[in-house]
This record gives C-alpha cells, structure tokens and sequence, in this order.
C-alpha cells in the first residue's frame, strides 16, 4: 500500500494494489473507489483531503504480515 497527495489538487490517493484501475465508483461526495478489470478495488482517490482527514497526523504503522 502507498499513500500519495497531490497539493495542486488537495487529493489523497491510497494505493491499495499496483495495478491500474478500468472503473471509477463515488462511494460519498468526494470519495472514489478505483476498480480493476476484475472488480477488485485498486485504489481510493479523497478529494479535497483537508477539509476530511488531518494530514499532520497521519501515521502509518508497518502490519505484522508475514510476507510468502
């Protein structure tokens, strides 16, 4: 997962896979669900990212996931 944000538009991005998305759904006023050719969510596009998430306290912590 990687989380990229895009100043020039206020958009946060979560990347949930590295795999492009085909289809688009807004799931809520300003929040996107990419989807790829499977159905399977891709990624999530938040608008307007200030006005819904503190980005100065964002934290991300490392998953204790044993990776095969």
């Amino acid at each position: 997962m990687r989380l990229s944000y895009h100043k020039d538009t206020d958009s946060l991005y979560i990347h949930l896979v590295e795999k492009p998305g085909v289809e688009a759904d807004e799931v809520a006023p300003g929040i996107v669900i990419d989807f790829d050719s499977n159905g399977k969510p891709v990624g999530i596009d938040i608008e307007h990212a200030k006005n819904i998430i503190d980005l100065t306290t964002l934290d991300t912590e490392s998953l204790p996931l044993k990776v095969n």
